[in-house]
């Protein structure tokens, strides 16, 4: 259980996004930490923290992907 599912925060994007292998996304409302997609298998997906390299599973609609640099 996480302290968003104690305090009922709701983390869920509004909307449809499409996620793959390879993208840059963030979880939740913060722009940070950021993470690469490892893999895509159903609602859920494998990230990698772009920072320190440790790995998470995630459901798919917690994810955002991150506008590339201008």
């Amino acid at each position: 259980m996480s302290y968003a599912d104690v305090w009922s925060i709701r983390l869920d994007r509004d909307h449809e996004e499409s996620i793959e292998v390879g993208d840059v996304v963030r979880t939740g409302l913060n722009a940070t930490p950021q993470f690469n997609v490892v893999a895509v298998s159903g609602d859920k997906v494998w990230l990698r923290n772009v920072h320190t390299g440790s790995d998470a599973i995630a459901p798919m609609s917690r994810c955002r992907k991150v506008a590339a640099a201008a």
